[in-house]
């Protein structure tokens, strides 16, 4: 079993609004990640959620995910990522941690990582194109404790960084895996 964690809690600093509900097609940025999700071979979903978090849960509330509110998003990604932590299935082997600025990255590609982490034995798996290491990462189940030591505003790249003989790069055939929407700049050019 796999749980795939969608870290939206952030506040959108550098956007100026709320990107997580910013238009896509007829949805949103963040209903877009969502699908992707579940439209991929993921088993379970969770939802992190913490700036503005009422407005966005009523967005997404008909999805079939968990939702979890983050108190501590300002202090950082790390928080989100044991927020979600906290409440994954307890029979999960593998935990992926996905970005909810990240819209573009297609269940195809989901699938082709999840694929290529089942058919290894490493711990860690990464998607990368043309060299580039993006996201979403998968973690084995047994980096659970270090993932719930993360503090401040870094997710798993410490723990990639720190077990380099456990982490299998996956290339990937799109850019999506290292874009994500942080600027009016980057929302105008790529998804409009």
């Amino acid at each position: 079993m796999l749980s795939a964690i969608l870290l939206a809690a952030g506040e959108s600093k550098r956007m100026g609004e709320l990107k997580q509900l910013m238009p896509l097609g007829k949805s949103t940025l963040l209903e877009q990640a969502i699908d992707n999700l579940l439209n991929s071979s993921v088993d379970e979903t969770i939802v992190v959620v913490g700036h503005r978090a009422e407005e966005i849960t009523d967005k997404i509330a008909g999805s079939p995910v968990k939702i979890v509110l983050n108190p501590d998003y300002k202090q950082g990604m790390s928080t989100s990522i044991i927020a979600g932590l906290n409440i994954i299935d307890p029979k999960s082997q593998a935990v992926m941690l996905a970005l909810g600025d990240q819209p573009l990255v297609e269940s195809r590609t989901i699938n082709h990582l999840i694929d290529a982490f089942k058919k290894h034995d490493k711990g860690i798996a990464v998607p990368t194109h043309r060299g580039k290491r993006g996201h979403p990462v998968i973690f084995d189940i047994k980096y659970k404790a270090e993932l719930l030591e993360l503090k401040g505003d870094i997710g798993g790249r410490e723990i990639v960084k720190n077990h380099p003989d456990d982490v299998l790069e996956v290339p990937v055939d799109s850019e999506s895996i290292i874009s994500d929407i942080d600027t009016r700049d980057d929302y105008q050019s790529q998804v409009t």
